[in-house]
C-alpha cells in the first residue's frame, strides 16, 4: 500500500452531532450524523461505515484515528461520572467544599457555587504529614489502609482519588497506599494528584485529580468500547485522543488523564480557526464555533490560539469566573457557554427569554426534528424565521416538522409573551445572540482585548446563522465563514501534532535563583514527555519548548515566560527578570517598583513537528439544489419576505452575494443580513462585511 493510497480520519463526538472528516490522496471529505447519546460508539462506526463505502476505500487504508468527544464534559456537567472516593491527609477532608474562600460575586448573599464531585461521605482521611519542602513529619499510618479498604468495597466504590498534602513534592505516600489498595481491591481505579496535577495548591490539585478520578471508568469503558468496534471493521491504525491543548495523545495516556480530554472538542476547533487565520493572513481573530450543545469563543493571535494553565468546568453563573469547579490542565483557553442549536429556550418570572444551558441534544432532540421533543430551543426558532428549511436536513436522517416547531414555541415562548410565533422565534434568536457576543465580552475584557479591531471566525453548524449579528453587537466589522464550517473541529483534528505538556511547582525568590533546581526538575520532567509523546508518534521529529511561571511577591496570578530549551545558568537570574518584567508590562501597562519577584513553577511542552494538513483541497459534499428564494421573517414589517438563496458550492472566487439572504451549505447555512454582503475569497472561505452606506 502506497503512501498515497492511505487515509486519515477526524471524529468529533458533540452532544448533538458526530462530526467526519476524512483526508486522502484527492482532499478531504465530511460527514454529519446524529450522535447516539447513550452509546456514542455507535454513530462513530456507522460514519465509518458510510466514509468508506461512499469512498471505495478499505478498512486497512486508514493509518490514523483521530477522537475528540464531550463525554467527560458531560459526565462531570450532568453527575453522570463514577462512584468516586477521595482519601486525603487527615484534617483536610473537606478541601473540596471549602475551596479557596473566595467569591466571584461580593455582595450576592445567596451566591450559589459548585458542588463537589465527591459527596462527604465518600471522603475518607489518613494520619500522614509531609512539610512543604516533602520531609515526613507524620508517617504514613499504614495500618488503616485495610479499614479504609473495607469501606470502600462496602460502598461499592470504582474509583478514588489520593490527594496528600505537599505529595506534588514527596508522592511516597501516596504511591504506597495505591499499591496496598491494589492488592486489596484490585479492580479499584486509582488516580494520584501527584501524577495529575503535580502543583502547588491542595484546592484545585485536589479537584483536578477527583474530576479525573470520576470520569476515568466512563471515558475508559467508552475507549475500549470504541476501540473494539474499530477492530471489529478491521481498522487496526492507532488511535489518538484530542487533547484540551490542541494537541494529540495516544489511547494509554487518555486512560490514565482523561480529564485533559475536557474541552477536546473545542479546542479541535480552534485549531482549525488558527490554520484559517494564517492561510488567509488574519493577524487577530475572534474564533466563534457553535454546535448543537453549546457555542464557544477564543482570541487567537498570529494564528496561535490563547492557551491557560487552568480551566473551570460547570460554572454555576454562565460568565463568571470562579463560579465552576477548577481544574489543573494545560487548555486552549475560551469561554463555553450552553447556547446550541439544541439549547432550550424559556420565560422566567420576570417575563424575560432565557436560552440554556439545558439541551434537547440528539434525543429527543429540538421539537422540529420530531423525536418527541417538546421544549422550543434555537434550531426550532431558526426553521421558524425560515433561516433553516426542512430540505437542509436531507441525508441526515432528521425529518423536520415546522408544525411542531411553531407549536413547542407557543406553548413555551409565545403564549406566555403575547408574542406571534414568528416574532416570539426572532426573539429567541435575538437572545441567544446577545448572550454569545456576551460571553465574548465578558472574556474580551477579562484579557483586555479590543474585539472591534479582529475578525470573527464562524465555524460549527449554528455559527453561521448567527456570526453577522453576532459580529454587529460586538463592533466587528468582518466575518469569515471558511469552507466546511460544519465540521470545523474533525478538520482540526486532522491539523494538529501530538503534544504533552506537564508542570512542576518552584517555589524560589529570583535573588536566591539557583539554576541546578530548574535543570533538575526540567530534566526529571522532559523524560516523561519525551516517552508520552514518542510512544504515538515513533518516526516523527520532536521539539520541546520551555517556560518559567513568575509573579510579583504577594500576587496571586503568575505569568508565562518562554525560555530557550537549554541548561540554565545561575546567571540567569536577570535574564529572567527582564523577560518577566517585559511580559508584564505588556499585560498590565506599568512594572512595579520595589517588589521582589519570584518563580512559582515551571512546564514542558514536548511536541512533534510534522507538516500540518492546510485545511483546503476539501471535497465538498453536494447537497442538490434550492430554491433561488426563501421566505424569511422579517421582524420590522412583521413578515415574511423573498430573500435569494443560494448554494456555496455555486459561488466563484471574487463573486458577490448581497443581503438579506441565505448561503446554503452541508452542515450549516450561512445568513447574510440586510446592509451586508459575502464574498467568496481564498480556498473556497466566504468573507461577509457590512456594506459602506454613501
Amino acid at each position: 500500500m502506497t503512501e498515497e493510497d492511505t487515509v486519515r480520519l477526524g471524529v468529533d463526538v458533540g452532544g448533538t452531532f458526530t462530526d467526519f472528516a476524512l483526508a486522502t490522496s484527492e482532499g478531504i471529505k465530511t460527514l454529519k450524523l446524529l450522535t447516539t447519546s447513550g452509546a456514542p460508539e455507535l454513530a462513530i462506526i456507522d460514519g465509518v461505515i458510510r466514509l468508506l463505502e461512499e469512498n471505495s476505500l478499505l478498512a486497512e487504508q486508514i493509518v490514523g484515528f483521530i477522537h475528540g468527544t464531550t463525554l467527560a464534559t458531560n459526565a462531570i456537567i450532568s453527575r453522570t461520572g463514577a462512584r468516586t472516593a477521595l482519601l486525603t491527609t487527615e484534617g483536610f477532608r473537606d478541601v473540596l467544599a471549602l475551596g479557596d474562600e473566595s467569591r466571584f460575586d461580593q455582595y450576592d448573599v445567596n451566591i450559589l457555587k459548585p458542588r463537589p464531585l465527591v459527596p462527604r461521605w465518600w471522603r475518607f482521611s489518613i494520619r500522614e504529614r509531609l512539610s512543604a519542602q516533602g520531609d515526613v513529619l507524620l508517617p504514613l499510618d499504614e495500618a488503616s489502609i485495610g479499614i479504609i479498604a473495607k469501606q470502600l468495597k462496602e460502598e461499592n466504590i470504582e474509583s478514588i482519588a489520593i490527594c496528600f498534602l505537599h505529595a506534588h513534592i514527596n508522592s511516597s505516600h501516596e504511591k504506597c497506599v495505591r499499591e496496598r489498595l491494589h492488592e486489596l481491591l484490585p479492580n479499584l481505579i486509582i488516580s494520584l494528584s501527584s501524577d495529575v496535577s503535580p502543583e502547588v495548591g491542595e484546592y484545585e490539585r485536589f479537584s483536578t485529580t477527583a474530576a479525573n478520578a470520576y470520569v476515568q471508568p466512563v471515558i475508559g469503558s467508552y475507549l475500549e468500547r470504541l476501540k473494539q468496534g474499530l477492530f471489529s471493521l478491521g481498522i487496526h491504525a492507532p488511535i489518538f485522543m484530542f487533547l484540551s491543548n490542541g494537541g494529540l495523545c495516544d489511547l494509554d495516556t487518555a486512560y490514565r488523564f482523561p480529564i485533559r480530554l475536557v474541552e477536546s472538542g473545542p479546542a479541535g476547533g480552534a485549531i482549525f480557526a488558527a490554520n484559517i487565520a494564517s492561510d488567509l493572513g488574519e493577524k487577530e481573530i475572534l474564533a466563534f464555533d457553535m454546535g448543537g450543545t453549546t457555542a464557544k469563543v477564543c482570541l487567537i493571535d498570529d494564528g496561535v490560539p490563547q492557551r491557560s494553565d487552568s480551566f473551570e468546568m460547570a460554572r454555576e453563573h454562565m460568565h463568571r469566573k470562579g463560579s465552576g469547579l477548577p481544574v489543573r490542565i494545560p487548555v486552549i483557553d475560551m469561554v463555553e457557554i450552553g447556547a446550541g442549536g439544541g439549547s432550550i429556550a424559556n420565560v422566567d418570572s420576570l417575563k424575560r427569554i432565557q436560552i440554556g444551558p439545558e439541551s434537547a441534544g440528539a434525543m429527543p432532540g429540538p421539537a422540529c426534528y420530531n423525536r418527541g421533543g417538546v421544549h422550543a430551543t434555537v434550531t426550532d426558532a431558526n426553521i421558524l424565521i425560515g433561516r433553516l428549511a426542512a430540505k437542509d436536513f436531507i441525508g441526515s436522517d432528521i425529518s423536520i416538522s415546522l408544525d411542531k416547531a411553531r407549536l413547542a414555541i407557543n406553548e413555551n415562548v409565545g403564549s406566555k409573551l403575547k408574542l406571534e410565533d414568528p416574532a416570539a422565534a426572532f426573539a429567541i434568536s435575538e437572545m441567544v445572540e446577545e448572550q454569545m457576543a456576551g460571553a465574548a465580552r465578558e472574556h474580551a475584557r477579562e484579557k483586555g482585548v479590543d474585539l472591534r479591531k479582529r475578525t470573527l471566525v464562524a465555524f460549527g453548524g449554528g455559527a453561521p446563522l448567527h456570526a453577522a449579528k453576532v459580529a454587529q453587537k460586538l463592533g466587528i466589522e468582518r466575518i469569515i465563514v471558511p469552507l466546511a464550517a460544519g465540521v470545523g473541529a474533525a478538520v482540526g483534528f486532522l491539523q494538529s501534532q501530538v503534544i504533552f505538556d506537564i508542570s512542576r511547582s518552584i517555589q524560589l525568590d529570583l535573588s536566591e535563583f539557583r539554576a541546578d533546581i530548574f535543570n533538575r526538575e526540567f530534566l526529571n520532567i522532559s523524560g516523561a514527555a519525551r516517552a508520552a509523546v514518542s510512544s504515538a508518534a515513533p518516526k516523527s521529529p520532536i521539539e520541546e519548548n520551555r517556560e518559567v511561571f513568575m509573579r510579583y511577591r504577594g500576587q496571586g496570578h503568575s505569568l508565562a515566560v518562554s525560555i530557550a530549551n537549554q541548561d540554565l545558568t545561575n546567571n540567569d537570574g536577570n535574564m529572567l527578570r527582564d523577560l518577566f518584567i517585559k511580559k508584564y508590562v505588556s499585560v498590565y501597562r506599568r512594572a512595579l517598583q520595589g517588589v521582589a519577584i519570584e518563580c512559582v513553577g515551571i512546564s514542558l511542552r514536548i511536541s512533534t513537528c510534522d507538516p500540518s494538513l492546510v485545511a483546503k483541497n476539501l471535497q465538498e459534499k453536494s447537497i442538490g439544489s434550492v430554491p433561488t428564494k426563501e421566505n424569511l421573517f422579517n421582524l420590522d414589517k412583521n413578515s415574511y419576505i423573498a430573500v435569494p438563496s443560494m448554494l456555496r458550492t455555486e459561488l466563484y472566487r471574487g463573486q458577490i452575494f448581497q443581503g438579506p439572504g441565505l448561503i446554503k451549505d452541508y452542515g450549516t447555512t450561512i445568513y447574510v443580513p440586510k446592509d451586508y454582503s459575502a464574498e467568496c475569497v481564498k480556498n473556497g472561505h466566504m468573507l461577509i462585511t457590512k456594506q459602506s452606506l454613501v
